[in-house]
């Protein structure tokens, strides 16, 4: 095996960061670390080492030594694994000012027990505070959460349920908007589902034909897909309607 797992900060409150990696094909070692963002650290480095445009500056707990040691000397077990990919409820709690989300499939999951109770007749509801939570600790620290939803119209019994649903939502602080799609026609829409933090990662979400989720996220910072995810949302937030105010069709 060519790509090797070494190690992670071995007291990350969230088990999710810092890692280190090598590749032997390529004669590389990969850090994963937090991004430096200080202005007067960032022209420190650079008195020394021009930072390149293609090129970030992250930074390790010195905790990490040992780990970054194995990396360079090799000496590290081969067959490690980290903790498992980071969802998106982790990269909510990260996050430091700003998340959005765009949705534009008319159905997602429809075995889910709620959905099929509120087919039934029945309210619908179900606890949903381990979202709801979680975005309410975000929006306490000053973090915008935006919600768009691109769907047609008539709507589909999902996003019917999904609309009744939505007012928790907005309770734990998210900004909900709705777009029907004969209103987006003319605009370039995604192959896919979206989360993007911080306006610098993005997170693609894969559903399979039926609408379930298929857990396998993809996520970027590559600068061209992230401005195009940019451009992308605010066009549609910005002719998109407010929940308060949309009437399902």
């Amino acid at each position: 095996m060519a790509f090797h797992f070494v190690g992670m900060d071995p007291n990350s409150p969230d088990d999710k960061c810092c890692a280190v990696f090598v590749d032997d094909e390529a004669d590389r070692i990969f850090f994963q670390g937090k991004l430096v963002t200080d202005p007067v650290l960032l022209a420190k480095i650079a008195a020394h080492s021009p930072i390149g445009a293609d090129e970030v500056v992250v930074w390790h707990p010195g905790r990490m030594k040992p780990i970054i040691a194995e990396a360079i000397a090799g000496t590290f077990e081969e067959g490690r694994v980290g903790h498992g990919p980071t969802s998106i409820r982790d990269m909510i709690r990260g996050v430091r000012h700003s998340a959005v989300h765009l949705e534009t499939r008319d159905t997602y999951d429809p075995n889910h027990p709620a959905f099929q109770d509120f087919l039934a007749g029945g309210l619908g509801r179900y606890d949903r505070s381990g979202w709801t939570d979680t975005v309410r600790e975000a929006v306490g620290r000053g973090v915008r959460i935006r919600r768009a939803r691109v769907v047609s119209e008539p709507i589909s019994d999902y996003i019917r349920w999904e609309h009744m649903i939505t007012d928790e939502n907005v309770k734990a602080g998210e900004e909900v908007r709705w777009l029907p799609r004969r209103r987006a026609f003319d605009l370039v829409l995604p192959g896919t589902d979206f989360w993007m933090f911080d306006g610098r990662v993005v997170c693609f979400n894969f559903n399979s034909g039926a609408g379930v989720d298929t857990e396998a996220d993809q996520f970027t910072n590559d600068p061209d897909t992230v401005t195009r995810c940019t451009a992308m949302f605010e066009q549609i937030w910005e002719r998109a309607t407010p929940h308060e105010e949309y009437q399902p069709q």
